[in-house]
């Protein structure tokens, strides 16, 4: 034994002793500063939204999303904390007595003894934490919840159980969240309860005897009895969710809906088991009673193999043995449901379907060129390649910049609507001289002015033909506020208004200051708020800079999107933000969505890959907000402006039918303005979005059939066409473009696009809708389908004739020499005379240019194809010369066209006439030479050469030489004029 008594240490001994008075203080004050800093900063984010929601006068949107998230939070958070909490404490109050100790519970015995002392505070602590990870994940249902209590009637049934629209869109969402709910409380409560039991003796494991007590039994079987009624609510309601449910087809890709299989097989079975589940949660509850798990058990297991045999084994029998020898004639019927509802859930059941011969029904196609004008305004102009041409000719100062994509709107001039390519000046603080938090955040706050050009002409050097240009910009929109504070390369916040002035913009005679006076953004004045934008953007400057002051005001969340979507959170916004000058503002239009995944029998669609296309693939400011979200259900029901000076943000209601927007209408009452309040002038500029009409043109590749067979059959499958100016293998962007079809008296500005057969590049078919808002016709789908029989080219079969046409070729390559690029732009289509129209823009950038200017036009139509220096050429090319008094921009680099020269007697002419044979020598040799230098001073000289010819005979005409040779000039034996020298160098 060792030795216990008193004596010496046998060796030294570490004391610890308790840290000094000062070090615990020390730390104390640590613990409690560190409580506060974090608290500061929740209460800095929670301070900061409020404030910015009440800047744009929605506070009442964050108040009701705020509210709701803290009912929802509280309400399931404390069902949940007394689900639990209750079974904890009455599964410890059903313990049995410890009389007769097992080694079992001989070895719980010092856990019990452990926890004894904090059993309520264990017990409260488990229940909290439960309480709140289920009240957090229930706040997050807010949209359910509010789309539940204020949802609106569609008016429309689904064809199986005969329910109204909205019972699948607001309800069944949220009875599906309350029964996820209900199956997380009982199955947490029966694991703590079984758990409890166990700590207590109410379970044993490896004891002799009775595994579980009478009270323990109860307990537990009650639980899976509600369990078990949980799942026959869900067998219930799995019959109705069989209407929205999702499911490979090999009709088309994404199938939402019954099939024969689901009607006549998983319903029946979901039947069958909701009876039997109904029974088997009856035989657990009497288990209070009889004491025994036998029956339940059995029941449970007998409810089991139903589930594997009905619900699993059975459908797939019928699927196998009936459906597939048949399928065309088993499915027909629920093919039919499945178009009526997805073309009416997706606004696309009043498309109208023409056919369309794809062949000119003119044989002389002289006749055509007049009416190449009245079928279309032809934009030549293409703004998604033409914006460093923007850049290069109307930044003016490297702290402006235009987006990658410019924009197509309409402006009127003297009564005439007129196609613009239109951008704004916006601030671009990468260009900035100098950057520090001054200068980025102070000074250089905003953009300026609006730049526009005409879509459908450019000028002799093939540049833009602005309408609207300089600094400060001028021209034909007039006076409006040119200050850009709110745009789409804007992402920084500011601090304008205060001590410290901003620039303005630059001219001649220097910087201009300017001060913000609008009503923008949160006032910086009171310490609280700067205190709280301090923490919230992690920068202290703001607390104590002194460039801020009486006045001061903080801009954020400053692109048109992003206010959009945060003062609407339950609308989709499109990738497409453009900008108009309306009513002397600057004002961006956001066209933005309702829409649901609930309307039955519709088929799904994931947003962001049915709006993906070469553009967005470029540019993502050009993708739809909600990238992943799954709809069967879209309307552009909201039309929404930001005021690019104040940021002020309206939302107009634009489908006055619309059920779900009705709905959120009653969640956030207030916030969305009758169509009525639209002024003329908005009306002017709105127009159809173009990812509604992406995700229309996609569902019509499949939908525009109206017979089920042919649906089945899939044989008249389209596909978008990949866009053919380019190598992505993205699909073709739609193009802006007024025009007429066949059925239209005139022009219409309309969103255009192409289809064509499923793996295949000739054209199956041809898209529009009328996309000028306030007319009659606005949302008119018209589809011109080609017949099979007629093989009409494609957008890639006409670019690649582009590019494999010898002299075309050739063209091209001459235009490539150096260190030149060429760049295709939009290939527009057009319906003309039962044929179709291709036009597409070529522009060049080399040389000591950085921008591209327009060099080419391609036409095509009926296999006839031009590559020349205007459209006017080009169309004279295809169709026959143009009606006399056609004027034509003077010819490009690249190729000559130039008329050759009436010859004369006046020696003045005849030289001036040599000099230029010997111009059109020289560049012709320099063409040879691929010497484009060469060939644009001999371009020059020949010129210069013709206008001297030319002054000298108008001398002549004027002095009255009308004798002999004077009055006829050369003339051949009878009396013609003879032929001028020819300009190819044919003849001499």
């Amino acid at each position: 034994m060792p030795d216990r008594g008193g004596g010496p240490p046998t060796g030294p001994r570490i004391r610890v002793g308790r840290p000094s008075r000062r070090v615990r203080t020390l730390l104390m004050t640590l613990g409690v500063l560190a409580v506060l800093a974090m608290a500061f900063t929740m209460f800095a984010g929670f301070w900061t939204d409020w404030l910015w929601y009440r800047s744009v006068h929605y506070s009442s949107v964050f108040k009701t999303t705020l509210w709701t998230k803290i009912g929802l939070f509280f309400v399931f958070g404390l069902l949940m904390a007394l689900a639990v909490g209750f079974n904890i404490w009455l599964a410890h109050r059903l313990r049995p007595p410890l009389s007769a100790m097992s080694m079992e519970q001989q070895n719980l015995d010092r856990y019990r003894m452990g926890i004894a002392p904090y059993k309520k505070w264990l017990l409260l602590g488990i229940t909290a934490l439960v309480g709140l990870i289920a009240g957090a994940s229930a706040s997050g249902q807010w949209r359910t919840w509010l789309m539940w209590v204020n949802g609106v009637p569609f008016g429309q049934k689904d064809p199986q159980f005969k329910l109204d629209v909205s019972f699948y869109a607001f309800d069944l969402p949220w009875y599906r969240f309350l029964l996820g709910f209900g199956f997380a409380a009982v199955i947490i409560s029966v694991i703590a309860a079984a758990l409890t039991h166990y700590l207590y003796g109410g379970l044993r494991v490896t004891s002799p005897g009775a595994r579980a007590t009478s009270a323990a039994t109860g307990h537990l079987s009650v639980l899976i009895g509600v369990f078990v009624a949980l799942k026959a609510v869900a067998y219930w309601l799995d019959r109705y969710g069989l209407a929205v449910k999702s499911s490979d087809f090999k009709a088309t890709d994404s199938w939402t809906g019954l099939r024969y299989v689901d009607a006549n097989a998983y319903l029946p079975a979901k039947t069958i088991l909701f009876c039997i589940a109904v029974i088997c949660a009856l035989l657990f509850f009497a288990t209070i009673w009889r004491r025994t798990w036998q029956l339940p058990v059995i029941g449970l297991g007998l409810m089991v193999l139903s589930a594997i045999l009905i619900g699993g084994l059975y459908p797939a029998l019928v699927q196998k043995f009936q459906v597939q020898p048949n399928e065309q004639a088993k499915e027909a019927p629920y093919v039919e449901k499945n178009l009526k509802a997805t073309r009416d859930a997706y606004g696309i059941e009043g498309t109208q379907v023409t056919e369309y011969p794809g062949v000119s029904r003119t044989k002389d196609q002289t006749k055509l060129r007049d009416d190449v004008d009245a079928a279309a305004s032809i934009r030549i102009m293409d703004p998604n390649v033409i914006s460093p041409t923007f850049q290069q000719l109307q930044q003016m100062r490297n702290y402006y910049a235009f987006p990658n994509n410019l924009d197509v709107d309409r402006y009127s001039k003297d009564g005439k609507d007129q196609d613009t390519v239109i951008g704004l000046r916006e601030l671009n603080l990468a260009g900035i001289p100098k950057k520090n938090w001054i200068n980025n955040h102070f000074r250089y706050t905003h953009g300026y002015g609006v730049v526009a050009a005409k879509g459908t002409e450019v000028d002799s050097e093939g540049r833009p033909v602005f309408t609207e240009s300089d600094l400060p910009s001028k021209g034909d929109l007039g006076t409006y506020e040119q200050r850009i504070y709110y745009g789409e390369k804007t992402t920084t916040y500011s601090i304008v208004g205060g001590p410290q002035k901003e620039i303005d913009y630059s001219d001649d005679n220097g910087e201009k200051t300017f001060s913000y006076k609008g009503d923008g953004g949160v006032d910086l004045s009171n310490p609280i708020n700067r205190a709280a934008y301090a923490a919230a953007f992690s920068e202290p400057q703001i607390l104590y800079s002194g460039a801020i002051g009486e006045g001061s005001r903080i801009l954020y969340n400053r692109t048109p999107k992003e206010r959009v979507e945060a003062v609407a959170p339950w609308l989709t916004i499109d990738g497409d933000a453009y900008p108009a000058v309306v009513d002397g503002r600057i004002q961006w239009i956001v066209d933005a969505y309702t829409t649901t995944n609930g309307y039955p029998y519709a088929s799904r669609t994931t947003l962001g890959d049915t709006t993906a296309d070469s553009l967005t693939a470029a540019n993502d400011q050009r993708a739809v907000v909600a990238q992943q979200n799954q709809v069967n259900y879209i309307r552009n029901s909201v039309k929404a402006t930001v005021d690019a000076y104040s940021g002020d943000v309206k939302l107009y209601q634009w489908d006055t039918k619309d059920p779900v927007l009705k709905t959120w209408m009653k969640a956030f009452p207030n916030t969305v303005q009758d169509k009525s309040e639209i002024s003329d002038t908005l009306m002017a500029h709105l127009r159809y979005p173009q990812d509604l009409f992406k995700v229309q043109r996609e569902l019509l590749t499949r939908y525009h059939v109206k017979d089920a067979n042919t649906f089945l059959s899939g044989s008249e499958v389209w596909q978008v066409p990949d866009d053919p100016t380019n190598k992505s293998g993205d699909a073709v962007p739609p193009y802006y473009l007024s025009m007429k079809m066949p059925d239209q008296e005139q022009q219409a500005f309309s969103l255009t696009t192409t289809f064509t057969p499923n793996g295949r590049d000739n054209l199956s078919a041809f898209m529009a809708v009328d996309a000028e808002a306030g007319t009659e016709g606005y949302g008119k789908i018209r589809i011109l389908k080609l017949p099979t029989s007629t093989t009409v080219n494609g957008p890639k079969q006409v670019q690649s004739q582009l590019n494999s046409e010898q002299d075309i070729a050739e063209t091209i390559r001459l235009l490539r020499g150096g260190d030149s690029e060429v760049e295709y732009g939009n290939l527009l289509t057009v319906p003309l005379d039962g044929g179709l129209l291709y036009v597409e823009p070529v522009y060049v950038r080399g040389g000591d240019l950085k921008y591209p200017l327009l060099r080419k036009v391609l036409v095509s139509y009926g296999g006839n194809t031009a590559f020349e220096n205007t459209l006017d050429e080009a169309l004279a090319k295809v169709f026959g010369e143009a009606e006399e008094g056609s004027t034509q921009p003077p010819p490009d680099e690249g190729e000559d066209t130039t008329e050759p020269p009436p010859t004369s007697t006046n020696p003045t002419v005849r030289e001036a006439l040599s000099d230029a044979q010997k111009a059109f020598d020289a560049g012709q040799k320099a063409l040879e030479q691929k010497d484009l230098a060469a060939y644009a001073e001999a371009q020059k000289d020949l010129e210069e050469a013709l206008q001297r010819a030319e002054d000298a005979q108008a001398q002549t005409d004027e002095s009255g030489g009308k004798n002999g040779d004077d009055k006829n000039g050369d003339k051949g034996e009878d009396g013609k004029a003879s032929p001028s020298p020819d300009p190819t160098g044919d003849s001499g």
